[in-house]
């Protein structure tokens, strides 16, 4: 029997029947320690989920019903010396145990013999975060963006994680004086303006200690967004609660990027954690990854981006699974990407269709795979197909003269004007339209013919004073 409160919950009722001998030792104790009576109330303190992690076999096996024989035992161990284990209460509680080697979210939890297997083309640092860091904690790879990493910490170990090398590493969790250096090199570069927090998981940092970072990061004029990277609304819904909402409203405009995998992790919990997110003004986007045997199927996929776009959150990106090492079982031929999202355009709304994306190995960042709808063209037409395999064409203008750019932005005076437009005019327009003023035209101040106007009226008066 799974422990699962996310379906039931305990009460004084239930109390003989949720003790039955089927229920395992370790379950009774957790019962017995939370109390019948404050089962829901504990089950959702994201702290108690996070001090009662399942870090070992033996507590897996006691919670999930789950067992493995001692040889299997022994190879687990092996992977966990490598790449530990670490599942919160509530997401080992959507285990299905019946089938649970071919669970999507067993399989994303976890540990799996594949894990040691190393291919030739397996990298340390897949995306060399490490080579692209001028100073601890930032990985500056576009002109305008940095990453910064301000927690190596994670509410489960995801094992597909691009990040495996630093999974269980205490010594590469941020101290106080690399988040410091870290925002002294964003205050120093202006070209910065937008920083994406990311981890570990920002969200395992307590509520005061991310205020004061995204209020600091806030306090530089130059950074006009903030992004956090999470995937507590997965893992750890609770994680959700009204003083952390309380503390991201402060410093808008916040964008937050989660990462769904697969439909059964949208939750009724889930769902409260966005809709919770949603309503603080936050756009929320999902970066998901296209993982073998778990999300590799466009039914599987198609429900997934459905079940987002209704809980308002926004596909934004399909990873192709990254060349990190153990994670070679995960990957699939960039083929079945395509696969996917060609049964997704034309068959779905547009903006629930994400962009599908390898991020290059050596740091190269993201290039969009898409499937290609530009058959051909000339000086004057274009040849298209659309998602049903329907040829058709565009035809170019026949005249277009571009705009003459020489190339000198800083002092051009063409059609840029990139400021935001000012409602100045609006008293004018406001006087026009009203009962109570006289006004009947707006002349612009160097008007020629009022010009013309006032200086006859000039020269009459003075043939007058003559």
């Amino acid at each position: 029997m799974i422990f699962n409160p996310e379906q039931t919950t305990i009460n004084e009722s239930k109390d003989e029947q949720k003790l039955s001998p089927t229920f395992s030792k370790r379950q009774k104790e957790i019962s017995k320690q939370i109390g019948s009576s404050d089962f829901e109330k504990t089950w959702k303190d994201w702290r108690w989920q996070m001090r009662n992690t399942i870090t070992s076999i033996e507590d897996f096996e006691d919670l999930s019903d789950i067992s493995f024989s001692d040889e299997e035992k022994k190879k687990l161990e092996e992977i966990m010396d490598v790449f530990p284990l670490s599942i919160t209460p509530y997401y080992l509680s959507l285990i299905d145990k019946d089938n649970y080697e071919n669970d999507p979210v067993f399989l994303q939890s976890f540990p799996t013999m594949h894990e040691l297997n190393k291919d030739r083309c397996d990298i340390r640092d897949p995306l060399s975060e490490d080579k692209d860091s001028p100073t601890p904690g930032i990985t500056h790879r576009y002109p305008d963006r940095v990453l910064f990493h301000i927690s190596n910490v994670c509410a489960m170990y995801c094992r597909h994680c691009t990040r495996k090398r630093k999974v269980g590493d205490v010594d590469s969790i941020p101290e106080p004086d690399a988040i410091e250096k870290g925002l002294a090199y964003i205050r120093s570069n202006p070209n910065i303006r937008d920083v994406l927090l990311s981890g570990g998981d920002p969200f395992m940092l307590s509520d005061e200690y991310l205020d004061w970072i995204l209020g600091e990061i806030r306090a530089i004029k130059h950074v006009e967004i903030i992004r956090i990277g999470t995937r507590t609304p997965v893992v750890l819904p609770y994680r959700i609660t009204d003083n952390l909402i309380k503390v991201l409203r402060k410093h808008h405009p916040l964008w937050i990027n989660t990462h769904f995998n697969h439909p059964r992790e949208i939750t009724s919990s889930a769902k409260v954690a966005l809709s919770k997110l949603a309503d603080a003004g936050i756009p929320l986007g999902n970066q998901s990854v296209l993982l073998a045997g778990i999300n590799d199927c466009p039914r599987i996929y198609k429900k997934l981006i459905h079940k987002l776009v209704a809980n308002r959150v926004r596909p934004y990106y399909l990873y192709q699974c990254d060349l990190s090492e153990g994670l070679s079982h995960f990957r699939t031929p960039v083929g079945k990407g395509i696969e996917i999202i060609e049964s997704l355009i034309g068959h779905t709304s547009g903006l629930a269709v994400p962009t599908y994306v390898i991020d290059a190995p050596g740091g190269g960042g993201k290039i969009p795979v898409m499937p290609y709808y530009l058959i051909s063209l000339s000086t004057n037409k274009v040849v298209l197909r659309n998602y049903e395999g329907v040829i058709t064409t565009y035809q170019e203008p026949d005249s277009y003269t571009q705009t003459f750019c020489d190339r000198k932005c800083d002092t051009c005076d063409l059609q840029l004007k990139l400021d935001e437009g000012s409602e100045y005019k609006s008293e004018g327009i406001h006087k026009l339209l009203s009962d109570f003023d006289d006004t009947i035209a707006l002349t612009p101040e160097n008007n020629e013919r009022h010009l013309r106007r006032r200086k006859r009226k000039v020269n009459k008066q003075k043939k007058k004073d003559q």
